[in-house]
């Protein structure tokens, strides 16, 4: 039975950034290359058009929610205000890196464009859907991501579930990225997974505090992600209490076609080393970001937290982004 969480929600102490306890060794993160679910690596500008080629209009209006689990009880650690960190590296001073706007100008995405849409809608172009197959079921699944600013230029940060399928699974297939979708049209066409980056803690024990994934994408035609569409900031070591302006594709929402928004106040999460939200954003949109400092008009913030668990009552819950994301992050970064 599912119970709601309002011991949960206690607000953090007054003062210096404060976190929940996390378990020893979550620190490490591993990495695989992207593959196709012939099993073939996705080590070439051919093989990214294969995956990109595989996710026809049809694949993706059939593609499924990748459901995040309702639990049963809150974890002792989670009740009350929330503790400080029990392993290193111990949470530091608050630190940002910035957001970029996309250098690419004339594709059908630019904001010229994207003025002519309906003005009711807050979406951004740095947002999009994530599509891929579960080896585990053989089924199609989609998730939210995010365009992130690095020094590739070719980063996606999700769910470390859209990426891979946690404790006893494997790395998820035929991965791609398509941002700004709505409603079957993706005017940045879609961008190709090359190399996956996780926590050993979310591969090896499904931790909900170490839910987080990176993705370096392919290039499409030459044209690097970012260059693209802009890339979000990435913040860590911020207070559990922060305003975000989340951003996700709810499959329980306009079933999951046109991105759905909530501007709110984060809290002490229901895991360990988790923040939440009362968004009520539903069960069935894993990856969306949680943004800082959220500026409508360039739809650029800073990503400092993601769906991914949630609880009955509506509870959104995300990883508490510490030095170790900063880190897990930063270990993807570069890479081309």
């Amino acid at each position: 039975m599912c119970t709601a969480v309002g011991t949960a929600t206690a607000q953090a102490p007054n003062g210096p950034a404060a976190a929940p306890a996390r378990a020893a060794s979550s620190t490490g993160s591993t990495s695989s290359p992207a593959r196709l679910s012939d099993g073939t690596a996705v080590d070439s500008a051919a093989a990214a058009s294969r995956v990109r080629d595989y996710w026809t209009p049809e694949r993706m209006k059939d593609a499924i929610p990748l459901d995040v689990p309702e639990p049963a009880t809150p974890p002792p650690s989670s009740t009350g205000t929330a503790g400080t960190p029990t392993d290193a590296p111990v949470i530091g001073a608050p630190g940002r890196t910035p957001p970029a706007a996309p250098t690419v100008t004339g594709r059908d995405g630019s904001r010229d464009q994207r003025d002519q849409r309906d003005p009711r809608v807050t979406e951004s172009a740095v947002v999009g859907k994530v599509f891929f197959t579960d080896p585990t079921d053989g089924q199609d699944h989609v998730c939210t991501g995010s365009a992130l600013n690095s020094p590739s230029k070719q980063l996606v940060i999700t769910a470390g579930s859209c990426v891979h399928g946690g404790q006893g699974r494997t790395w998820m297939t035929n991965w791609v990225y398509a941002p700004q979708y709505r409603s079957g049209s993706y005017p940045f066409g879609t961008f190709a997974a090359k190399d996956f980056r996780t926590f050993i803690a979310w591969t090896d024990s499904s931790a909900p505090g170490r839910d987080v994934g990176v993705v370096t994408t392919w290039p499409q035609d030459g044209t690097r992600l970012v260059d693209a569409t802009g890339g979000q900031g990435f913040a860590w070591d911020f207070h559990q209490n922060v305003q975000v302006m989340v951003l996700t594709y709810s499959l329980d929402r306009s079933n999951g076609e046109i991105q759905q928004w909530c501007s709110t106040t984060t809290t002490q999460g229901f895991f360990p080393s988790t923040i939440g939200i009362y968004c009520k954003l539903g069960s069935r949109a894993p990856g969306g970001p949680w943004l800082q400092q959220f500026d409508d008009p360039t739809g650029l913030g800073y990503v400092n937290g993601l769906l991914t668990a949630i609880d009955c009552s509506g509870f959104n819950q995300s990883p508490y982004f510490d030095d170790a994301v900063k880190s897990m992050v930063d270990a993807q970064g570069s890479a081309t």
